[in-house]
């Protein structure tokens, strides 16, 4: 789901973690830590209808994507029955 409801959290070079929607030029905020970052993504996601949300780690790579409720994850668990 790559679509409108995307975020990205990943860290500046000056060391601030940035909460960007997917495909906008200015960030929705910009935190201390990828902890404030990422939860502040969460809330924006869950309050828009859902979408994916990724996670960059400290060395530039992708660390974690995530399907944030109520949106339907694309990939979901093979353990977990429906």
């Amino acid at each position: 789901m790559a679509g409108k409801n995307s975020r990205i959290v990943y860290r500046r070079p000056d060391g601030e973690w940035v909460n960007l929607r997917n495909g906008a030029k200015k960030p929705a905020g910009i935190h201390d830590t990828q902890k404030d970052a990422r939860d502040e993504a969460k809330a924006m996601l869950k309050k828009s209808g859902g979408g994916e949300l990724t996670v960059k780690g400290l060395d530039g790579k992708i660390k974690s994507k995530d399907t944030i409720p109520p949106a339907n994850d694309p990939c979901p668990p093979k353990d977990k029955e429906h």
